[in-house]
């Protein structure tokens, strides 16, 4: 975090109000009597739009008298509007707390700012003065806690290089001693690249915001270093000697290059200057500077990608990969890190797809397509998934859309029809109720059910689990028939020996075997795992991690219905909290989570094929699968139910769909629906062994801890959900010291006597250990 980010953070933070009990304030008072803010206050504006100025009459700049920002409050003045749901900011330079509080006294130019000290918050210190520039450097309670000398040639040498400081990294600061040699250091010897590029991004505020010996020392720096002045020859002409990025200007560019987001007014000044003329076969390294080239290039990409409509799938993968060959070197480009190459982006998923979709899974045994399909197959359903979450517009999704049906579609067509025929009339690998072995449980175990985690999700969740220092074991395992919710869930619960299905059961609901009772609505499952000796935790319990525990977290097969295939765009965020939650498992002291799932699933842009089954023949239809009503016949395949074999449904033939428009369904015979990955992840805290809480106390807000192990290198922190960073609760999470302690302040006082959690972190951000608590309170 840069201090210029903190500082924002910190003014916006002051605002904070609970909407339960409080009115939002009217406004966020910023007092500096002695003007050190004042330098940087353009810089701040940038990007603050909700700060104000105290001055001269001048709306464009968002400064005017004392009125006038009363009249911009409460939105009377046209040339200025603020932001709904943003608190307005009011920087009074040369104003002090004391001249506002002293109303009488007050001067006449500001009486109408006076009242609002009391339908308002003032930003302050705790012990009520104001932020000076050294108080918020210096202070750990609301500032940034570094270690600032405090004599005059140090305040002087901070004022100066204050503009600089605010573009400075806050972990880089800690632990140095900043002193006048440091912030002279800074004013003086700067640096004139990052500033060429603020000025081609801020223009004349750029220049407003600097003193004129300042400005007078970068254009010097310019002249002679890049033979460029800006005061002669403007904005525009170093924005085209960026895109150019020849001779000393190719430092500019990387430099741009390595952190585009700071300066997000640069692409749409290059866009204002006319780019050389480029062939259509222009090498990305000379033409890559210009975001109009690269636009033409996404334009081509996506005709070339529409252009396969009809095209037979062998060409249409050679095509793809051809695609590639020609536009993946855009993909190192800055454009595509600003979000403006998202068929480049998506192109590398479509020739992922498109590569292994070479390898055609419909030939051999049911074990020779679960290894096909284990070993890359599911690397195809990847690629699909993968390049669907790159596009945002129609049109890209439309040429997305049509790379995909033209090598996808009959890629799983095919390896659907052939599963279905070796398996019809034969033995279904997934077994059934009356051979399914007893489940695998040891003590120690949480058994964590996620619905719908298909076989290339659980891939992608095993690597997440696995970069974050834990480890998994994978088993391929088949789903039981057909893939739903209400069939297969049941069939991966340890009490699965204990249920059993009907005859008639046209929604495929088991039931209790000893009493018939259906397990529909889950309360009857739920009753059989306690009577089996399982806890039940709910989606934020983590339990004791003895015994045996069974939770079910992260609802995939519900996002995906509900979204089809925007399901692409979320899935990398559902996982994610699926991977902290089991984080937070085994930091509770769990010795494994097994992961497990019902099913999986199938998603085609542009919806499944349709396939008509009557509805006199049907009891109950489903997207891929349907209970046929007693006598009927079909032409439809029918396979028996897992819980009860000599019930027989329908499945719909090859990937097709009973329901029209279904871009996302199971239920049906397909490899995507029915070879599922269960995991076994172990590690994380009961890998620390002696990791132990010994202590922990709460003083007002500030809470220590004690802990005995191996405690280097971890952090305290505390969070309302100990798997997610962003749920921190305190001011900064704080290392270990060497005696094992350290203690951290939370930084709302609303929420004490609130539920919270202590958690340790490993250097790489991972959870090492957890205790609940009560803010302010006992350990609960």
């Amino acid at each position: 975090m840069k201090v210029v980010d903190a500082l924002l953070k910190a003014i916006r933070d002051a605002g904070t109000f609970n909407p339960d009990i409080q009115v939002a304030p009217a406004c966020l008072l910023w007092p500096d009597r002695d003007r050190q803010w004042e330098a940087v206050i353009p810089v701040l504006q940038a990007e603050l739009p909700e700060l104000l100025v105290l001055g001269d009459y001048a709306p464009e700049k968002r400064t005017g008298p004392a009125i006038w920002l009363r009249c911009v409050i409460a939105g009377l003045v046209d040339e200025v509007s603020l932001v709904d749901g943003t608190i307005p900011i009011l920087y009074l330079p040369g104003v002090s707390r004391q001249d506002l509080r002293a109303v009488e006294g007050c001067p006449d130019s500001l009486k109408p700012l006076a009242e609002l000290q009391y339908r308002g918050v003032i930003w302050s210190q705790v012990n009520a003065k104001d932020w000076t520039i050294l108080a918020y450097l210096k202070s750990d309670q609301g500032g940034l806690g570094l270690d600032v000398a405090q004599d005059s040639e140090t305040r002087h040498a901070m004022q100066l290089a204050l503009y600089r400081l605010l573009d400075e990294d806050v972990d880089l600061l800690k632990g140095k001693r900043l002193d006048k040699d440091y912030f002279n250091t800074l004013l003086t010897g700067g640096d004139p690249t990052r500033d060429l590029l603020l000025w081609l991004d801020q223009g004349d505020a750029f220049q407003a915001a600097r003193g004129e010996n300042e400005w007078r020392a970068f254009v010097a720096v310019c002249t002679s270093q890049l033979a460029f002045n800006p005061q002669h020859e403007g904005v525009l002409a170093g924005c085209a000697k960026l895109a150019a990025h020849e001779g000393p200007w190719q430092a500019v560019w990387q430099r741009f290059c390595e952190a585009p987001h700071r300066y997000p007014h640069i692409p749409a000044q290059i866009r204002k200057c006319q780019p050389p003329a480029f062939d259509l076969f222009a090498d990305e390294t000379v033409a890559g500077g210009w975001p109009q080239w690269n636009q033409s290039q996404e334009d081509h990409l996506r005709r070339d990608l529409l252009a396969l409509a009809q095209a037979p799938a062998h060409q249409a993968r050679a095509r793809i990969l051809e695609l590639e060959q020609i536009h993946g070197g855009r993909r190192s480009l800055v454009w595509a890190e600003l979000g403006e190459a998202p068929m480049a982006c998506a192109l590398e998923h479509l020739a992922a797809m498109a590569n292994y979709a070479k390898s055609s899974l419909a030939a051999g045994s049911v074990d020779d397509l679960m290894d096909g399909y284990a070993n890359a197959g599911w690397k195809v359903d990847d690629g699909v998934m993968r390049a669907l979450a790159q596009v945002e517009s129609t049109s890209d999704f439309e040429a997305v859309t049509t790379a995909v049906r033209a090598v996808y579609l009959p890629w799983l067509e095919e390896s659907a029809r052939y599963l279905q025929k070796i398996v019809d009339g034969a033995s279904y690998p997934g077994g059934s109720c009356t051979t399914v072995p007893p489940f695998p449980a040891t003590p120690g175990d949480c058994v964590l059910f996620v619905d719908g985690l298909r076989f290339d999700t659980g891939k992608r969740l095993a690597e997440m689990l696995e970069a974050s220092g834990l480890d998994v074991d994978e088993a391929p395992t088949w789903a039981a028939l057909p893939s739903v919710t209400a069939t297969g869930k049941a069939a991966v619960t340890p009490v699965r020996d204990k249920i059993r299905g009907g005859d008639g059961s046209a929604d495929f609901e088991p039931a209790v075997a000893a009493t018939g009772q259906s397990l529909k609505g889950g309360y009857h499952l739920k009753k059989l795992l306690k009577d089996t000796g399982w806890t039940l935790l709910d989606r934020t319990e983590d339990g004791q991690g003895e015994g045996f525990a069974w939770c079910e977290f992260g609802d995939i097969d519900h996002e995906g219905h509900d979204r089809g295939w925007k399901l692409a765009k979320h899935l990398e965020s559902l996982l994610n909290e699926v991977q902290n939650r089991i984080t937070e498992l085994l930091a509770a002291g769990w010795k494994r989570v097994r992961v497990v799932t019902d099913h999986g699933w199938l998603l085609l842009p542009g919806g499944l094929p349709k396939i008509d089954l009557p509805s006199v023949l049907a009891e109950s239809k489903w997207g891929r699968c349907a209970a046929l009503k007693a006598g009927a016949e079909t032409q439809e395949r029918l396979f028996p139910w897992y819980w009860n074999p000599s019930h027989y449904f329908a499945l719909a033939d090859g990937i097709s769909c009973f329901k029209k428009g279904e871009g996302y369904a199971h239920g049906g015979l397909s490899l995507q629906e029915c070879l599922t990955l269960q995991l076994v992840v172990t590690g994380g805290a009961s890998a620390q062994g002696a990791m132990e809480f010994t202590d922990l106390v709460w003083k007002g807000l500030r809470c220590t801890v004690a802990v005995t192990g191996d405690y280097s290198g971890l952090t305290l922190d505390i969070r309302t959900r100990a798997g997610e960073a962003a749920s921190s609760v305190v001011v900064g999470s704080k290392p270990l010291k060497a005696n094992g302690t350290a203690s951290v302040v939370v930084e709302d006082e609303d929420l004490e006597g609130q539920k919270a959690v202590v958690v340790l972190l490993d250097e790489n951000g991972s959870l090492v250990a957890q205790t609940g608590t009560v803010i302010g309170g006992a350990l609960s």
